[in-house]
C-alpha cells in the first residue's frame, strides 16, 4: 500500500492541564512550522504577570509546565504569539 502521510500541524494554543490548577499547569502547543515564539501570562488588567517563553523553537508538539510563584489565586490569560498566529487561553489558578 501507499505510505501515510503525515498529519498535517497548525500552529495552536491546545488547553493547559489541569485547568483550575495548583500548584502547577502543563501547557501544550503545537507548531506548523519553526518559528519565534513569545508566550506570556498577563493579569486581567492587562500587565504582564510572567513570559514564559521567548525563542526559536521547530515545528511539532511542545509542552511546558507552568508554576506561577507569588501570583493570588484568579484568572490569568495566557498568550502565545508564533509567527503570524496569535492564541490565547484562560488560567485559572485557585490556592
Amino acid at each position: 500500500g501507499l505510505p501515510e502521510e503525515a498529519p498535517v500541524l497548525t500552529t495552536r494554543l491546545h488547553s493547559n492541564v489541569p485547568n483550575p490548577f495548583n500548584p502547577s499547569t502543563t501547557i501544550h502547543f503545537s507548531l506548523a512550522a519553526g518559528e519565534r515564539v513569545l508566550m506570556e501570562v498577563f493579569d486581567l488588567q492587562g500587565r504582564r504577570v510572567a513570559r514564559l517563553l521567548d525563542e526559536s523553537l521547530p515545528a511539532g508538539e511542545h509542552s511546558l509546565r507552568y508554576r506561577p510563584d507569588g501570583l493570588a489565586s484568579g484568572i490569568y490569560l495566557l498568550r502565545l504569539s508564533a509567527g503570524e498566529y496569535p492564541g490565547s487561553r484562560r488560567l485559572v489558578l485557585l490556592k
